[in-house]
């Protein structure tokens, strides 16, 4: 990882530029449940494996629990912008069932925050 003008450039394994807001959240997701939350506005939602999550507090417990069952390290490869979403795709490798596996994550940005985060296969 490499930051350069406030901004994470992630080279794997080709360089790619993220906003501020989502390189953030992926620094987070190193960390913990509560560094994560802090990426979101308050009233945020995060949909993932089916489910609906909606404010910081709801956000913080998702990561935290989805944390503490497995081990892994999520390397984004590609952005595009597509009906006002910001389009991340990741490789996501770690001891969970099925690694690695690529995942699209659709985030809609609020100013320095993220407003909405849909993770897919």
């Amino acid at each position: 990882m490499i930051f350069a003008g406030g901004q994470l450039i992630l080279e794997y394994p080709m360089q790619i530029l993220l906003p501020d807001p989502i390189a953030a959240y992926f620094a987070a997701d190193q960390k913990d449940g509560g560094a994560v939350a802090r990426c979101f506005t308050e009233t945020a939602t995060v949909v993932d494996e089916r489910q609906t999550h909606t404010g910081r507090d709801a956000i913080g417990r998702w990561k935290t629990e989805a944390s503490a069952k497995f081990s892994y390290t999520t390397k984004p490869f590609e952005i595009s912008e597509e009906d006002g979403q910001t389009i991340i795709l990741a490789r996501v490798e770690g001891n969970f069932p099925g690694s690695p596996v690529n995942l699209r994550y659709a985030f809609v940005l609020d100013g320095d925050r993220i407003a909405r985060l849909e993770v897919t296969p």
